[in-house]
């Protein structure tokens, strides 16, 4: 038995290169104008009550075709531009709060350092303050 690239049977190979087979790609469908009224039309809609597997649901036809196509007019594209600013929007206003948060803990920080800074300087400023010029020399008594 010879193995071919992939590994597996050879009898497999056949149904490996045939397309029917393969998987479908990830990328969502576009749909032209005139087929939009597919979206709208109640000869196009139907109501779900229970899925698949015999649960409870609420969902129609209609929530199915907009899951799995997109629209191309220029309202949607507008829509999609208008949704994608205000997430960039949300996402602005988000990262300049953090920022001044950010900010205002660091002045936070900084006005606690310079309170430490001046508090030690008044425990080593006990006393009065010496001349200029002069040196003073304690005495031990």
């Amino acid at each position: 038995m010879s193995s071919n690239k992939k590994g597996g049977d050879e009898c497999f190979l056949p149904v490996q290169k045939d397309p029917r087979f393969w998987e479908m790609p990830e990328r969502e469908r576009k749909i032209d104008e005139c087929f939009q009224s597919m979206f709208h039309d109640k000869r196009f809609t139907e109501k779900y009550t229970v899925d698949k597997r015999g649960r409870p649901i609420n969902q129609t036809s209609t929530e199915d075709l907009k899951r799995f196509y997109i629209v191309s007019s220029s309202d949607d594209e507008e829509g999609v531009k208008s949704k994608k600013k205000k997430e960039v929007k949300e996402k602005l206003e988000v990262v300049e709060k953090e920022v001044k948060v950010e900010k205002e803990v660091k002045v936070e920080k900084e006005v606690k350092v310079e309170k430490e800074v001046k508090v030690e300087k008044d425990v080593k400023a006990e006393g009065p303050p010496p001349e200029r010029g002069v040196r003073v020399k304690e005495e031990d008594e």
